[in-house]
């Protein structure tokens, strides 16, 4: 490597310091509360899914950082699908200015790969089936989420369970 090219490299990890996917730690919980309330604004509150999480119990976080600042966040949410232990997945915020680059994908992967590691029948989530297709969700038309929610939108990735449906409750 010449030292043009080592400079030129430095210059670009200063401008655009690499990002970093990691679990969240507690100092992360104000950050990940700042980036979801800039993604969804206060009407997540009134969301069936927002209730759910409420009541529910956190398995795991992820973050992605860059230059040290959050700037993106998913939570795995510990709920039990008819008789089922599963994982609710959500929310997923990403930055504004960190978006088109695929970083929700990695966090979307992070989730995954830790719910398969943990065994547990399947991820649960609701939201853009175009989008969550791609990890291997499917629909969940069984699946009966406690208050209103666009059945179309509720969806279920396999793990050690095909499909799961009934009552969507918090915890197991």
């Amino acid at each position: 490597m010449t030292a043009v090219t080592a400079m030129t490299a430095l210059a670009a990890n200063i401008a655009n310091p690499p990002v970093t996917l990691s679990p969240e730690g507690p100092s992360d919980r104000a950050a990940i509360e700042a980036l979801v309330l800039a993604a969804f604004g206060p009407g997540r509150y009134a969301k069936t899914a927002e209730r759910l999480r409420e009541r529910a119990e956190l398995v795991a976080g992820f973050v992605a950082r860059e230059g040290g600042r959050v700037i993106g966040s998913v939570r795995l949410w510990n709920i039990t699908v008819g008789a089922t232990p599963a994982l609710f997945l959500g929310p997923i915020a990403v930055d504004a200015y960190s978006r088109r680059g695929g970083l929700g994908a990695d966090l979307v992967a992070a989730c995954i790969e830790e719910a398969r590691r943990l065994g547990t029948g399947g991820v649960l989530l609701v939201g853009d089936v175009a989008y969550f297709e791609r990890f291997g969700f499917l629909p969940a038309p069984g699946a009966r989420l406690p208050g209103p929610a666009d059945p179309r939108r509720v969806m279920w990735l396999p793990i050690t369970e095909p499909m799961a449906s009934g009552p969507v409750r918090a915890g197991h």
